[in-house]
């Protein structure tokens, strides 16, 4: 089946936006997941992490943003962003940069893959990160989800380091990736 492409508008999420991103992230999460990981891992993920109460509350949470894509009305993709870097040994010494924000999520639905809603949504994340006045950006990625990382790498980041990532009871590898915003 090719993508579907077309055009996207990207927009700040709103309350009125939270079940739809639930579903979004229960159907785009698992694809990020390494073939190993247990449906139960995923799924303890997704009700942890995932859910509309989640979204919510990310949403009242003034230090993250989250940007949607939508197509014809219906989101078909998302990011958040958030300020700071996490308290991980491994993040503090890859994210050499600061004052720096998260890409915590970037995930955009099976079926619009290759169609430019992630770039969209990439672009719109990084220019919203340069208005926060943080001077990089970084994120952490599966160590097996090559996908990911080819995205990620032409979209201006490189790997700088490594963190452990908790999924359900596994504990994952991630690369830390960075970008210097200009």
């Amino acid at each position: 089946m090719e993508p579907l492409t077309g055009t996207f508008s990207i927009a700040p999420a709103d309350s009125g936006d939270v079940v739809e991103l639930a579903a979004v992230a229960a159907q785009t999460f698992p694809l990020a997941c390494p073939p190993t990981t247990t449906a139960q891992n995923i799924a303890s993920f997704i009700d942890a992490n995932l859910s509309v109460a989640r979204f919510a509350e990310y949403l009242g949470d003034p230090d993250r943003a989250i940007l949607t894509a939508r197509q014809d009305s219906r989101i078909v993709g998302y990011a958040m962003l958030v300020r700071g870097v996490s308290d991980h040994p491994g993040v503090q010494q890859a994210v050499n940069i600061r004052p720096a924000a998260e890409l915590s999520k970037i995930y955009v639905l099976p079926d619009r893959h290759a169609s430019g809603a992630a770039a969209a949504l990439m672009e719109r994340t990084l220019a919203l990160a340069a208005d926060w006045g943080v001077r990089c950006v970084w994120l952490g990625v599966n160590q097996a989800n090559q996908r990911a990382q080819r995205f990620y790498l032409k979209s201006g980041f490189t790997i700088n380091g490594t963190r452990t990532f908790q999924l359900g009871a596994d504990v994952e590898s991630d690369y830390v990736m960075i970008r210097e915003l200009d």
